[in-house]
């Protein structure tokens, strides 16, 4: 199934300049949303899972869902102020700015292996942000998927060190 004819372009958003990757087409067809899902578990293989990362917000849409498929715990990468509970933070650099995420403190174990998911790589600046948390709580980032890559913004570059897997590039 060609998964890109699902993905459509918003120019100028959020901002003017950006053009943002919309997957909804994607999510609402019950066969492209399935066939995504399915070749993500690919990606991973039969590496042990203890946890899957997803980042706020689009990394909540297959994020549990392969969790689940892994038999692994789900864990929120949040904006600040989104987590109730003892947090740390981490400040990146995004296409159209800069940002801070948080995970709880208690999220992840030391030596947990994990899987960390987002649905677009971009400039690479959330997804390093997000293995340094899961560094900084003791876990092992076994390797970071994505439902696409644009390609443009070299992402993956930022990323070096750790085993990276996009679905589509765009």
């Amino acid at each position: 199934m060609d998964l890109k004819k699902f993905v459509r372009d918003i120019p100028d958003f959020p901002k003017p300049g950006v053009s943002f990757k919309d997957i909804t087409p994607l999510l609402k067809d019950p066969e492209a949303l399935k066939a995504a899902s399915d070749a993500l578990m690919e990606f991973i293989g039969d590496q042990k899972i203890d946890k899957v990362v997803g980042m706020e917000s689009r990394g909540f849409f297959y994020g549990p869902v392969l969790a689940v498929a892994l038999k692994a715990g789900f864990v929120p990468i949040r904006k600040v102020g989104k987590l109730p509970h003892k947090k740390i933070s981490h400040t990146y650099d995004l296409e159209y700015g800069t940002d801070t995420l948080e995970i709880h403190e208690d999220a992840i174990l030391k030596g947990e292996r994990v899987l960390v998911h987002d649905d677009v790589l971009a400039t690479g600046g959330t997804a390093k942000a997000t293995c340094k948390l899961v560094e900084a709580l003791g876990g092992v980032v076994v390797q970071c998927n994505f439902l696409l890559e644009i390609t443009a913004l070299q992402g993956a570059a930022k990323l070096v060190g750790y085993e990276v897997k996009s679905l589509m590039r765009f």
